[in-house]
């Protein structure tokens, strides 16, 4: 058994789970007690912070554990639920990298965090530009159109 226990909440624009546009969002991160400012002292020096999540809006009897369309798109393959980012999965964690805008007190402001107003925060750790992919990238060609109305 594992037991997480949040460290913080997101501030957002946005309270209602919708698949796109997420960059028009303004979003924070407030920490809970006992943590205080000292907690995100230096992160503001960093370019990118790794938002860890908990999609806590996601209906348990959705849960994914097989294969499905993504976004239930018949016109996309058909692939498992690890390989895609569906918001139905089965520990129900997100992770997204974010761009630090400015850290006041508990508060770390970012840009491009997909989650909504009152998602708990289970960690955060600051994108390091060596512990990223090493190599070439690639992803399917229906990854590269379901992502192009994500962030703008």
């Amino acid at each position: 058994m594992i037991t997480l226990q949040p460290i913080g909440v997101v501030r957002s624009t946005r309270s209602v789970v919708e698949d796109d546009h997420w960059d028009r969002e303004e979003a924070s991160i407030e920490l809970d007690p006992p943590f205080g400012p000292e907690a995100l002292a230096g992160l503001d020096t960093f370019s990118h912070v790794e938002v860890l999540f908990h999609m806590h809006q996601v209906d348990p009897a959705r849960i994914e554990r097989a294969a499905r369309h993504p976004r239930n798109d018949a016109s996309l393959p058909l692939v498992g639920i690890f390989a895609q980012r569906g918001k139905n999965r089965p520990n129900q964690l997100g992770t997204t990298v974010c761009r630090v805008v400015r850290v006041e007190g508990r508060r770390l402001f970012v840009a491009g965090l997909d989650a909504v107003d009152g998602t708990p925060v289970v960690d955060l750790k600051p994108w390091v530009r060596e512990l990223g992919p090493r190599g070439e990238v690639h992803q399917p060609a229906w990854m590269d159109a379901l992502m192009a109305r994500y962030w703008g």
